[in-house]
């Protein structure tokens, strides 16, 4: 008898460690399950315009959601987009609650120690925004006032980063916000003076508004971001595929015509172009 129970043991035993290497398989092997699934789940910031965003309606669109579903359209893969918080991002992969950080991600050495990315699909800069009436044509002209930036975003990396560059003349820390829309409109009622944001976010906002006459946009001496999709460090084969759809949709025309929608122009950096 005991020699039976050590053998039903062993039999346990061994079919648990196997159940456990497949689920570890599956969970190292995002791609492979992507294609099983035909549907990956793309975490974003929903507020930020004109990346992802929701419209009026509140269904998700912007230029990245649709070069999203333009690339996993190549693969007969679904692209399926919930709104995370943005400060909370790469916990959000790392967990597996999503597959990918694709929504005007810019890339840092910070976030390279956590996360993979895609080569560089967007160039973006950061900007300072403000009312016309206030004045403010240069950083300096913010000294003594109350800067606004997003929580987590690239643009209050920056700022810290660089604190000689703009931090310096503000009056104590940012106010943070979760969203761009709160913080304009802080912006509008003077509780804040100043608002970094991405420039794509500035111009598109501003021009939609219809009220671009009304503000100051001010270009400092940030240095301009690589856009880029992030992933988890073991996802290779799913990078891979991600970089091998933008250079599709670059020979096929597909890049430029979302582009040219969202933007007026074609914004794929040079680099990204050189492999079409």
């Amino acid at each position: 008898m005991k020699k039976v129970l050590s053998i039903l043991f062993l039999a346990l035993t061994l079919i648990a460690l196997s159940a456990c290497g497949i689920r570890q398989k599956q969970s190292s092997d995002t791609w492979e399950r992507i294609k099983e699934d035909k549907r990956v789940i793309i975490g974003l910031d929903d507020t930020f315009v004109p990346m992802g965003f929701q419209d009026k309606d509140g269904k998700i669109i912007g230029f990245d959601v649709e070069l999203a579903q333009a690339v996993f359209k190549l693969y007969g893969i679904q692209a399926d987009f919930q709104a995370i918080d943005w400060n909370l991002k790469e916990t959000e992969l790392s967990n597996q609650t999503i597959d990918l950080i694709w929504n005007g991600y810019t890339i840092t050495p910070e976030r390279q120690k956590q996360v993979a990315f895609t080569k560089t699909y967007m160039k973006n800069v950061q900007v300072l925004v403000s009312l016309k009436k206030n004045s403010i044509t240069k950083f300096s002209d913010m000294k003594g006032k109350i800067l606004g930036a997003q929580n987590g975003s690239s643009g209050y990396d920056v700022l810290e980063n660089q604190p000689k560059v703009l931090k310096q003349y503000i009056k104590g820390e940012p106010v943070l916000y979760d969203g761009f829309n709160e913080a304009l409109l802080d912006l509008q009622a003077g509780r804040i003076q100043g608002l970094l944001i991405d420039k794509v976010y500035a111009d598109y906002y501003l021009s939609k508004e219809g009220d671009r006459k009304n503000y100051n946009i001010v270009k400092g001496s940030f240095e301009s971001e690589d856009f880029a999709v992030g992933a988890r460090k073991q996802d290779k084969e799913l990078i891979e595929k991600i970089n091998e759809g933008f250079v599709t949709l670059l020979k096929n025309g597909e890049f430029q015509k979302i582009s040219d929608k969202w933007f007026g122009e074609n914004v794929a950096p040079v680099e990204l172009m050189k492999e079409k």
